[in-house]
């Protein structure tokens, strides 16, 4: 063989080689990253998550989420937020960045672009400022929907805020959000990501001696009312999602939490 054949033949098997690798070391981190059907994370309590109706559980260091394929979304994200999580440290803001750790392949952010919806954080990026590995992290495609600017900078932002307050009052809570998913929505971009018409907000307090739970349901659009006002019972977004939130709790324990709509025990100051 001469010098001109064995020259491309080498650069070939070396593309070949670096192709190989590269597609190994993304197989080894999606595994790490993806369970299926899990329920439980590795470091947190058993009832840190819901159920999964996708069975497409994925792991991140900062919170896990249910990844539903048909809407191109979440159809949940559960974290804890401590209260030593919560810091004023401003960091610079990442590109967004494709979810590679979803087997089904995370919807791209250009979706969004000139779509008239930002990208809504699900969990949201000043809930992880205690690492810039986690803040960054917020920034995949697989923890953000479509909301409007007025509803994301508003009344949405009034509500993560008033989680941070509880978080730091009760020395943690754990969280599950999401956009409530169903058939008909419509959608923007070539990947057809669905618009949620409402979303939901789960809040567990189980650091404070007895158990508490307090659920949010809003229509997607800004509003001044109190927050208060939007609170209804687990049971009822359960309803609407078909997801099981907080299936390791007790089974009594649980049927009293989720079925109450009571705000009394929680401060609204």
């Amino acid at each position: 063989m001469s010098r001109k054949t064995i020259y491309p033949v080498l650069a070939i098997l070396i593309a070949i080689g670096i192709y190989a690798l590269n597609y190994y070391l993304d197989t080894k981190e999606k595994q790490k990253a993806f369970t299926q059907g899990a329920s439980v994370k590795e470091g947190t309590n058993d009832f840190f998550l819901p159920s999964s109706t996708t069975g497409q559980v994925i792991h991140h260091d900062g919170f896990s989420l249910s990844y539903h394929e048909a809407f191109e979304q979440a159809e949940w994200v559960a974290y804890e937020l401590k209260k030593s999580h919560l810091s004023s440290t401003n960091f610079k803001r990442p590109y967004f960045e494709v979810d590679k750790a979803v087997p089904t392949k995370a919807a791209h952010w250009k979706n969004y672009k000139k779509s008239g919806y930002t990208r809504g954080h699900l969990c949201p990026a000043a809930d992880r400022k205690y690492s810039k590995e986690a803040h960054d992290e917020t920034f995949l495609t697989s923890n953000i929907s479509p909301q409007t600017y007025d509803f994301n900078a508003g009344v949405w932002n009034r509500l993560e805020q008033k989680v941070r307050y509880w978080a730091d009052r009760n020395d943690g809570v754990f969280v599950v959000t999401g956009g409530v998913l169903k058939k008909g929505l419509h959608v923007i971009g070539t990947e057809k990501v669905a618009i949620p018409d409402h979303f939901y907000k789960v809040i567990l307090d189980y650091n404070g001696g007895d158990a508490k739970l307090l659920a949010f349901l809003m229509k997607h659009e800004n509003s001044s009312r109190p927050l208060y006002e939007f609170v209804v019972s687990t049971d009822r977004i359960e309803e609407l999602t078909g997801i099981d939130f907080f299936p390791q709790l007790e089974d009594q324990l649980e049927d009293r939490l989720e079925a109450s709509s009571s705000y009394k025990n929680w401060n609204f100051q």
